[in-house]
């Protein structure tokens, strides 16, 4: 185990387990040494990290947000806890949705179009340059929205046919591929170096 993934080790992510692809995150994550948790109900946000919002169906989702508050917690959880979500989830940290518009946590500073590039069968396996270290990156795109615009403080890492696919703004991270079903892991490790200075910062503030 490298110095690197020693320190992840201390990094404990959640993974919201409500539907999707969630066990994908949960072993790229452990191959990158964090410690992943599953997140069904809103007491297991308690003690983590950072969290990750898997794809799936947004509405079936939100459907069990709305159970609990759990809708409300998320939402002012992710304003102070890192969080990447990916291609459903980041429908949900988006501050506006279309095609149709749908409640969504208003987070990210982004703009996105639901099902942009069609139904499953006309998902694909692009590999193009991005603003990650280390050549071009896969990305796997399944019924795949589509970030229309971004605000002035949302930076553009990797784009597909000119549109944005994955972005960052402070302690959040989305991307409109599922970066879980590649094998390159270099999208889950800059969520865990976010995650990580993140910590470091707020340790550093508590001394």
């Amino acid at each position: 185990m490298t110095a690197e993934n020693q320190l992840q080790t201390h990094l404990t992510i959640g993974v919201l387990a409500l539907q999707g692809a969630y066990d994908a995150h949960v072993k790229a994550l452990a191959a990158l040494g964090a410690t992943p948790r599953l997140v069904r109900v809103p007491l297991e946000l308690e003690g983590l990290d950072g969290l990750i919002m898997p794809g799936g169906e947004s509405t079936t989702m939100l459907k069990f947000l709305e159970r609990n508050g759990f809708f409300d917690i998320l939402q002012n959880y992710v304003k102070t806890t890192p969080t990447f979500g990916t291609c459903a989830g980041a429908i949900l940290l988006a501050n506006h949705v279309e095609s149709p518009p749908q409640r969504s946590l208003g987070a990210l500073d982004i703009t996105v179009e639901r099902n942009a590039y069609g139904r499953q069968i006309d998902s694909t396996i692009l590999t193009a340059k991005t603003k990650l270290p280390g050549g071009p990156l896969e990305m796997v795109f399944i019924r795949a929205p589509r970030i229309r615009s971004v605000g002035a403080d949302v930076q553009v890492l990797a784009t597909r046919d000119g549109f944005p696919s994955l972005v960052r703004s402070g302690n959040l991270l989305a991307a409109t591929f599922h970066p879980e079903l590649s094998h390159d892991s270099r999208v889950h490790q800059l969520f865990l170096d976010l995650v990580r200075k993140h910590k470091e910062s707020e340790s550093a503030a508590l001394k």
